[in-house]
C-alpha cells in the first residue's frame, strides 16, 4: 500500500479529479484503457471499488489498495495526459500552486523517477547531450507543437501542419526527412532515414484512435516495397484496442500524441526512440509502447 497522506489526496484530487466522481476528461472506456495499457492495472476489478463504482472513487480505491511503485506509475502517467489536456485548451498558467514540484516529490517519494520537465530533468538530459541539436531549435519545436495542439482549424488543417511539424523534428535530429509526396494511386505522408531503413510514414491529426483498417492500409503500401523499408504511424489520438487486436504489425512501429509531448517537453534524442521503438517491437511484437515506458527516468 502506497500510504498516502490527507495532504498527497488532496493534491491528486487538485491535479487529476477524484472525489467529485470524475477523472481529468476520460470516459468509463477510455479510463479502463488508461489503466490496462500503461499501468497494466484492471481498474474496475472490485478491489479498487471500495468508495464507489465510479472513476473518481475508483482511482481513490486504487491509490489505498495499489503498491507504491504502481501509483508512482499511474500518477505520472496521469500527469501527462493532464499536460496534453492543458495545451489542447490553450492553457498557459498553472492553477495549482507549484503543481509539478509537489506531484514530482510525491512520485519519488514513491519510488518513481521524477516527472519531466522540471531542474532537475533538464540537468541530467543535458548533461548526457554533448552533440545534437541546439536547444533553442528543441525549444522552437516545443512551442511549434504546443501551438499546433491549441489550434482549432479543419482537421485537413492540422493533418498537414502535423506533417510539416513532424518533417522539422525530424530533421533536427538529423534522420534527413522528406516531405509528404504521391504516387499513383497513393499518398504517402514523409518518409525518413534511420541507419540503413528508410521510414514512411503516415501522419493521422484526429481525436478518435486509429483502427485496425487505416493500419492495414498503412502495412499494404510498406509490404510492396523493398525489406529494407520500415513504417512509422503516427496518430494523435493514439490506437484502438479493437484496433491491436486485428492486426499483426509488420515493419511498422507506431507513435501518438503523448509520445510527441514527452519526447519534445524532455528533448528525447528523436532517433533513439524510434531506434528503442523498433528494438521492443522485434524482441516482444508490441509495435506501440510509449515512449514514457521506454524512457521512464
Amino acid at each position: 500500500m502506497a500510504n498516502l497522506s490527507t495532504v498527497d489526496m488532496k493534491l491528486i484530487d487538485s491535479l487529476f479529479g477524484m472525489y467529485g466522481g470524475y477523472v481529468l476528461n476520460f470516459s468509463n472506456k477510455t479510463f479502463a484503457s488508461f489503466f490496462s495499457r500503461d499501468i497494466g492495472i484492471d481498474i474496475y476489478d472490485e478491489a479498487y471499488a471500495i468508495h464507489g463504482d465510479s472513476k473518481g472513487k475508483r482511482l481513490w480505491g486504487f491509490l489505498e489498495r495499489a503498491q507504491p511503485a504502481v501509483v508512482a506509475k499511474a500518477l505520472a502517467a496521469l500527469w501527462e495526459i493532464r499536460e496534453i489536456e492543458r495545451a489542447e485548451r490553450g492553457e498557459d498558467e498553472e492553477k495549482v500552486p507549484k503543481a509539478r514540484e509537489r506531484l514530482s516529490a510525491l512520485v519519488e517519494r514513491l519510488g518513481g523517477a521524477p516527472l519531466p520537465g522540471g531542474p532537475s530533468a533538464d540537468r541530467n538530459q543535458f548533461s548526457e547531450q554533448t552533440t545534437g541539436p541546439a536547444r533553442a531549435d528543441l525549444d522552437a519545436l516545443d512551442a511549434e507543437y504546443r501551438t499546433l495542439v491549441a489550434m482549432q482549424d479543419a482537421p485537413q488543417a492540422r493533418g498537414y501542419a502535423l506533417e510539416r511539424f513532424l518533417k522539422r523534428w525530424f530533421d533536427v535530429w538529423g534522420l534527413d526527412a522528406h516531405a509528404s509526396f504521391r504516387l499513383t494511386g497513393e499518398q504517402i505522408d514523409g518518409s525518413f532515414q534511420h541507419g540503413s531503413d528508410t521510414y514512411l510514414v503516415e501522419a493521422k491529426w484526429q481525436n478518435k484512435p486509429v483502427d485496425a483498417q487505416m493500419l492495414h492500409g498503412f502495412q499494404g503500401k510498406l509490404l510492396e516495397r523493398p525489406d529494407w523499408t520500415r513504417g512509422l504511424f503516427v496518430s494523435y489520438g493514439g490506437f484502438s484496442d479493437d484496433g491491436f487486436a486485428a492486426f499483426t504489425a509488420r515493419r511498422l512501429i507506431m507513435m501518438d500524441g503523448a509520445d510527441i509531448f514527452f519526447a519534445l517537453e524532455r528533448r528525447l534524442d528523436l532517433g533513439r526512440i524510434i531506434g528503442a521503438k523498433a528494438r521492443r517491437h522485434s524482441e516482444k511484437r508490441q509495435p506501440f509502447v510509449s515512449v514514457i515506458d521506454l524512457f521512464p527516468g
